[in-house]
């Protein structure tokens, strides 16, 4: 069973985790982070940001793999995820951009760039600690409803769905990609540690269809089910559709400060 942590807002969601990944980072300095893009995971690295800036932590050893990119968006575009996770993490945070890997969405090598992106992760001895947020369909990082449980990094077709919930991010709806490519699920679950964060009533079905539901390709976010050491950190709206709440706040409550996250 997933370890599920309701918490009162996204902020404080945040310094929970970055709490959590400033701990890794001081025993590990060469730490695997798998950085999922987006505005869910944005109040982490802000708050992880702001305690590496209070109490200075050297953090250019640590090494990062995002969990997708758009297949054919121009070199340099802004919503490229490269171009985000520069922005939102690696600027903000201090980390090297060199150490910082993002899939190949180039449509020129595309082919190959699903397996490359396997062997970069297996040469770097795998994730630390995967973040995740979970999209209204269910999905995790770009793997749709069908996704495979055993899927590796590759290129998938997005709903129009998903389409239309990232058009806020382009100057049109028609800018949207029609398709990505991003780490499977089979990927995510080699992550030693998940770490899915979700805020608001609008994804509370699919948290629950996750954490509660049965495990289905309809609902990719049920992997999770299948990894030993699994972290839902949401607020009470997420939560609402969950069975068990009433055990998952006793669990929290009464778990050992030493285990943290």
């Amino acid at each position: 069973m997933a370890e599920v942590v309701i918490v009162e807002n996204a902020a404080a969601a945040g310094e929970l985790v970055a709490e959590s990944l400033r701990s890794l980072i001081e025993a590990r300095p060469d730490a695997v982070l798998g950085l999922a893009t987006g505005s869910t995971p944005l109040p982490v690295y802000s708050a992880l940001a702001a305690s590496v800036h209070r109490t200075p932590l050297d953090v250019t050893l640590v090494r990062g793999f995002a969990l997708d990119e758009y297949v054919g968006l121009p070199e340099g575009h802004p919503q490229s995820y490269r171009a985000v996770i520069t922005r939102d993490v690696v600027e903000p945070i201090g980390l090297t951009p060199q150490n910082i890997q993002v899939p190949n969405g180039n449509l020129e090598t595309i082919e190959s760039a699903g397996r490359d992106y396997e062997q970069a992760i297996l040469d770097a001895g795998g994730v630390d600690v995967q973040i995740l947020g979970i999209g209204r369909t269910g999905h995790i990082g770009f793997n749709e409803p069908g996704s495979s449980f055993a899927s590796l990094t590759r290129v998938k077709t997005l709903t129009e769905e998903t389409r239309a919930d990232n058009a806020r991010f382009f100057s049109s709806p028609d800018d949207v990609p029609m398709h990505c490519i991003t780490q499977g699920l089979g990927t995510i679950r080699r992550a030693r540690h998940l770490v899915l964060l979700a805020f608001g009533e609008a994804k509370a079905d699919a948290v629950a269809a996750a954490v509660e539901g049965p495990m289905t390709a309809s609902a990719p976010g049920s992997a999770i089910q299948l990894h030993p050491h699994v972290t839902v950190v949401i607020d009470e709206a997420a939560a609402s559709r969950l069975a068990n709440l009433d055990y998952y706040r006793h669990a929290w409550a009464n778990k050992p400060a030493w285990q943290g996250i």
